[in-house]
């Protein structure tokens, strides 16, 4: 599935606060500030496709690896009714989250500084976990489906090169009884063509 989408939200506030922390804490590069919308913020509520396929009825997500809030920050705007965690173990860029969180009072989102290894001694599950750009996925596998409830989907945001490593994550998806049930092809809005895929587990 190839898909495109409209975004109904305004993001002229949130996109004032994150330049405003870009200044301090170096978020994102200053190259990419002028594509803040098609990289990051289109990026990141392309889960929209993955919501238009399998519902939208989650209460919870944890978003592995957040950085700078990609995709935590905007999908927390954008579905208020979901409970929305980001987690990183970089200080610095949680309080980032933090400061733009209290800037436009984005009561849906929880930031967490630790590394997700600690956080699965927790023992809690989460509807929808995330991760962009954080690891391959045979890797990242291992930090998130130990936390994805029973019934949850692990969607991890992947370059061309998606299908490379879903093949090298088999024996880990095995490991865990899981499996790729999609994987949704976009692109992003820029005149050099970004393929970009929503990778499904179960």
């Amino acid at each position: 599935m190839t898909g495109k989408f409209d975004i109904k939200n305004d993001f002229t506030k949130y996109k004032e606060a994150f330049l405003e922390e870009n200044l301090k804490h170096n978020l994102i590069s200053k190259n990419d500030e002028k594509f803040l919308y098609e990289k990051h913020i289109y990026d990141s509520l392309s889960i929209k496709l993955f919501f238009e396929k399998y519902g939208n009825d989650f209460k919870t997500l944890l978003d592995i690896g957040c950085g700078g809030g990609f995709p935590s920050v905007p999908i927390a705007i954008e579905y208020p009714q979901i409970n929305v965690t980001a987690l990183d173990s970089i200080r610095k860029k949680i309080g980032s989250i933090q400061n733009i969180k209290s800037a436009l009072n984005i009561d849906n989102l929880v930031t967490v500084c630790e590394r997700a290894e600690n956080i699965q001694k927790q023992n809690q599950k989460f509807d929808i976990i995330t991760s962009r750009a954080v690891a391959d996925l045979s890797k990242i596998c291992e930090y998130a489906l130990p936390l994805l409830s029973q019934k949850g989907y692990f969607i991890a945001y992947k370059s061309k090169k998606a299908l490379e490593e879903i093949e090298n994550a088999k024996s880990v998806l095995k490991k865990f009884n899981s499996k790729v049930v999609d994987s949704i092809e976009y692109t992003l809005p820029l005149e050099e063509n970004y393929e970009r895929y929503l990778v499904v587990i179960r």
